[in-house]
């Protein structure tokens, strides 16, 4: 059985509530009434009940970070510095995945916000629209992650996918490509994640007065065998790309496969850039050039405005923008 304050008080012959004083430092104990109730803290190996003292401060210390997909990389390494960053401002996480449906997200997001157990959510949504978010009033704090498009009431952090896109097309450019390929995306109307990032590829062609209509193929999501399979779509063309913009580091290393596969040499042939620089990137043969958003940054933004909002009113929604580099490695450079 755990050892309570009243076992802790009887082995002192103190009161329970001076045992509770010192447990809780409160500051108007003697020196002597310490350190003897100190001592028999230490020999009953006293365990506070942490979750029973955060209720009772009206908080739990739990912060839920909802992702569509754990098993995506870049999803698991960004869910692995928001552990980290938390947990150094004393909070644990929860993580559950939506699968980048509205629906889900909205339930597990109602869910999360109404429980007595969470103090606040960190979303990254892939499914709700700006519309969905601000009709949204939830009892708990709210800060999004990743891609917004639209004004809403809650803090958001992530990067410019715009002109991160258009980084990674310009060094393309720079490298001599003029059919530049792009792929990612879904048929959502709200993955803003593939509409930002089509944008900026389209941006970037425009500014070069290159061609950008024909050239972009749309993919179920932004797993390997899709890349794979896109791959396979550019090569069967009469005209195929001589550079790849890929919309996720996955999709882009299904393409190294299935270019590799058909014979097809990377740089020489056709340049590849990805995005997330997720690990897998530097291992890749040839390595992964990709855009690189500052994961541990957005993470401790993310779960410092967090812990703001739940100290207190912090004023207006905050957008921060998180810095982003790319990282050039052998896929669009010859060695």
């Amino acid at each position: 059985m755990a050892v309570t304050l009243r076992d802790v008080a009887r082995h002192a012959g103190v009161s329970t509530r001076t045992v509770s004083n010192v447990v809780n430092d409160f500051p108007y104990i003697s020196p002597a009434m310490r350190v003897k109730v100190e001592a028999a803290l230490s020999e009953l190996n006293y365990r506070p009940n942490l979750l029973a003292r955060s209720l009772r401060q009206g908080r739990t210390g739990i912060i839920t970070l909802l992702v569509p997909e754990i098993a995506v990389t870049y999803f698991s390494e960004l869910a692995h510095e928001v552990v980290e960053r938390a947990s150094e401002r004393g909070c644990t996480v929860m993580i559950d995945e939506t699968g980048g449906t509205p629906q889900r997200e909205r339930a597990l997001l109602d869910v999360a916000t109404q429980s007595s157990w969470v103090d606040g959510v960190l979303l990254s949504s892939q499914g709700l629209r700006g519309r969905d978010l601000a009709g949204l009033a939830p009892s708990a704090p709210v800060v999004l992650l990743g891609e917004r498009t639209a004004n809403t009431a809650f803090d958001h952090v992530g990067i410019d996918n715009v002109q991160a896109a258009r980084a990674a097309v310009r060094h393309l450019i720079d490298a001599g490509c003029r059919r530049i390929a792009a792929m990612g995306g879904s048929a959502s109307v709200s993955d803003a994640t593939s509409r930002l990032r089509l944008k900026g590829y389209r941006q970037e062609l425009t500014a070069a007065a290159l061609p950008a209509e024909g050239l972009y193929v749309r993919t179920p999501d932004y797993k390997r065998v899709s890349g794979a399979t896109a791959a396979r779509s550019l090569l069967s063309r009469a005209d195929p790309p001589d550079g790849v913009f890929c919309f996720g580091d996955e999709l882009a290393l299904g393409v190294l496969r299935e270019f590799y596969e058909q014979g097809v040499r990377v740089p020489s042939d056709v340049r590849v850039v990805g995005f997330d620089d997720i690990q897998e990137a530097g291992f890749a043969t040839p390595s992964l050039t990709s855009i690189r958003p500052d994961k541990a940054k957005i993470a401790e933004m993310a779960v410092e405005m967090l812990i703001q909002r739940l100290q207190g009113p912090q004023g207006k929604p905050r957008n921060v923008r998180v810095s982003y580099d790319l990282i050039v490695r052998e896929s669009s450079t010859p060695s």
